[in-house]
């Protein structure tokens, strides 16, 4: 009888859980503005040019507030050593790009995780159209992602062309 008992609860207990977790999954999820902290836990600059690589840092910050798939991630963490590289600091550019590839991980609730923008627990995986048409709504009330400057974040331009949502002078 206590087994039974035991048995019962363990399985509603399980049935809960689940239930949470496809709720959850299954309501929709509105993106939050954007918002960037620079380049997080690193300096955004040299000592003597304190916001030297700030710019590739929030460019970086924008693909990570959309999110997307693994390979998004990869792509936009390469963007980002590519970036702080052009501007001359090719050994920082190593070095910040092992911090995001190990801190940047989408499976830590941390504001600066990758897809930061949706709700926690977001994951990997490609935008609906529905999720492209809140970034876009977003992103034009944010000034540098506005006309040819969205042309500027690769993801950001991808993703909106994907599902045309590019005024024409963006194409």
């Amino acid at each position: 009888m206590g087994y039974r008992r035991s048995a019962r609860r363990c399985a509603a207990y399980l049935g809960f859980l689940l239930g949470g977790l496809f709720a959850s999954v299954a309501s929709a999820d509105n993106i939050k503005p954007f918002t960037t902290d620079g380049c997080s836990s690193f300096p955004d600059g040299t000592p003597w040019q304190q916001t030297l690589w700030l710019d590739c840092c929030v460019k970086h910050d924008i693909a990570y507030w959309i999110g997307g798939t693994k390979d998004d991630r990869v792509a936009a963490d390469e963007a980002l050593e590519q970036c702080v590289a052009a501007v001359g600091e090719p050994e920082i550019a190593k070095l910040m790009l092992a911090g995001v590839r190990v801190g940047g991980t989408p499976y830590f609730p941390t504001t600066y995780r990758w897809g930061y923008g949706w709700s926690y627990p977001r994951g990997y995986g490609a935008l609906s159209r529905e999720e492209a048409e809140q970034v876009n709504a977003r992103r034009l009330v944010v000034p540098m992602l506005n006309g040819v400057g969205v042309r500027a974040i690769p993801p950001l331009h991808k993703l909106l062309g994907a599902y045309d949502l590019l005024a024409p002078a963006e194409r």
